[in-house]
């Protein structure tokens, strides 16, 4: 019974929603961007109350380090699923953030496709060849700078499919550090990659969670050097914090 509340729930809050939003993207701009501003501000935080409460599944946003944060700065994460959008806008809930990502997360995504697109998230063509990729990432960091927006960027560059943290590719970063010339936080969530598809979403939602935590705070790298240093540091920061967490169950803080 717990299931089919759950479905129902999701399905009345995602609906509506992301009907209103393919309607309104293609006529009116700003009418799309006041449903995304809905989407991240209320609905985001309203997927994860309904499955606590029909699936007893855990969100842990850890508050550590949120005090020492720079006012502007870059995120960088491990990536594991498509939750890890919904994840980022409710733990840094009441600003902004704004994801580097591929254009194909711009179609046919209920919910997500048109918030992204409204809201100028940075979405690379698959098939753009790097100096395009770069010139996409460097307007990108530039906008977000001048509306004081979060830009977070995965440098696995995709999800992984084991739960460990992937290969880290640099160029994005780099492109991304020099555009905005911003401090860089580390982050590492944990729970994605247990619900990649259908079949793990419908074995490992009840009693599970998710995790994210701020692991270290960079000043703004100014060489390549520096920014490969934070990279390497970053990825071995990250594995090491999903080896510690999932000695914990999943009820436990």
């Amino acid at each position: 019974m717990s299931h089919f509340l759950t479905i129902l729930c999701l399905f009345s809050m995602v609906i509506p929603a992301s009907i209103a939003n393919i309607f309104a993207y293609p006529v009116s701009k700003k009418l799309s961007v006041r449903i995304s501003d809905y989407i991240v501000k209320v609905l985001a935080p309203r997927l994860f109350a309904i499955l606590y409460t029909y699936r007893h599944f855990h969100f842990w946003g850890y508050e550590d380090k949120k005090d020492s944060l720079p006012e502007n700065f870059i995120l960088i994460s491990n990536h594991q699923s498509l939750l890890d959008i919904p994840v980022f806008m409710k733990f840094f809930e009441g600003q902004e953030v704004r994801f580097i990502a591929k254009d194909t997360l711009g179609r046919h995504i209920p919910l997500v496709s048109e918030m992204l697109r409204a809201q100028e998230h940075c979405l690379i063509p698959r098939k753009a060849k790097p100096m395009e990729a770069m010139r996409y990432i460097s307007d990108f960091g530039k906008r977000v700078v001048a509306r004081k927006q979060i830009p977070i960027l995965y440098p696995e560059g995709s999800r992984t499919r084991d739960g460990n943290v992937g290969k880290f590719f640099s160029a994005g970063f780099r492109q991304l550090s020099e555009s905005t010339g911003l401090p860089v936080v580390v982050c590492a969530l944990d729970g994605g990659w247990q619900l990649r598809d259908l079949r793990k979403l419908v074995t490992n939602l009840k009693n599970g969670c998710y995790r994210v935590k701020i692991l270290r705070i960079y000043d703004s790298p100014t060489t390549k050097e520096e920014c490969n240093q934070i990279l390497e540091e970053s990825r071995m920061l990250m594995q090491q914090q999903l080896e510690y967490w999932r000695k914990l169950p999943s009820d436990k803080k």
